[in-house]
Parts: C-alpha cells; sequence; structure tokens
C-alpha cells in the first residue's frame, strides 16, 4: 500500500513540476522553473515536518509528491551549464538562491507546520 501511496504522490509531483517549469520558460540564463520548484518544495517539506504529519501524508505528499516535484538532478545539470557557459555572475546567484533561500524556506516552512 505504501509504494501505491508514493506512487500516486509522484504522478501528481511529476505532473506539477512539468506545468510550473514550463510557465517558467524564459530567455533569462537563470533557470526560473528549477529554482521556483525547488524553493516551494523545501518549504512545503518543511511545513509537513513541522506538522509531524501521518505517515500516510508524509508518503504521499513528502516522499511521492515531493521527490517527484523537487529535482536535484536538474539543479546539477543547470548549475554546470551555467559554470561551463562562463556565466559565473548567473551560477553564483543560482547556487547561493537554491541552497540559502531552500535551507530558511525550509526552516520557515518547519515553523509554520509547528503550529498545526
Amino acid at each position: 500500500m505504501h509504494l501505491i501511496i508514493v506512487g500516486m504522490g509522484g504522478f501528481f509531483g511529476a505532473n506539477a513540476r512539468y506545468t510550473i517549469s514550463k510557465q517558467l520558460i524564459h530567455e533569462s540564463a537563470l533557470p526560473l522553473g528549477t529554482l521556483t520548484v525547488n524553493l516551494l518544495g523545501a518549504f512545503l517539506l518543511g511545513v509537513i515536518t513541522g506538522a509531524k504529519a501521518d505517515i500516510m501524508i508524509v508518503l504521499l505528499f513528502g516522499t511521492g509528491f515531493m521527490g517527484a516535484f523537487t529535482t536535484f538532478s536538474t539543479l546539477k545539470l543547470e548549475m554546470l551549464k551555467l559554470f561551463f557557459k562562463k556565466n559565473k555572475k548567473d551560477f553564483i546567484l543560482y547556487t547561493i538562491a537554491t541552497y540559502g533561500a531552500g535551507i530558511t524556506l525550509a526552516y520557515f516552512g518547519y515553523l509554520v507546520g509547528s503550529f498545526f
């Protein structure tokens, strides 16, 4: 049963990521789609963790949905592209925004979740 719940969450998470990323494709060097889904995912995972949600909620939304919604591999690929294109300013901005804002948003999400 757990596997089915994770799979269902993953299906919807992947579709949500695709939809959001497609809407945020711009001619900017900064990959706004991946940045947006990863930051939103960090916040929402913080909420789920802070709320000490039931195992089924964690499996559906935390593992399934957020696992497919956020993307570490695409993040690394986009970072490498920025780096090798000698786009150092955007590379540094993307790295700081992803990790700095990601950790901060996860913390704030945790605080929000702990109220539930």
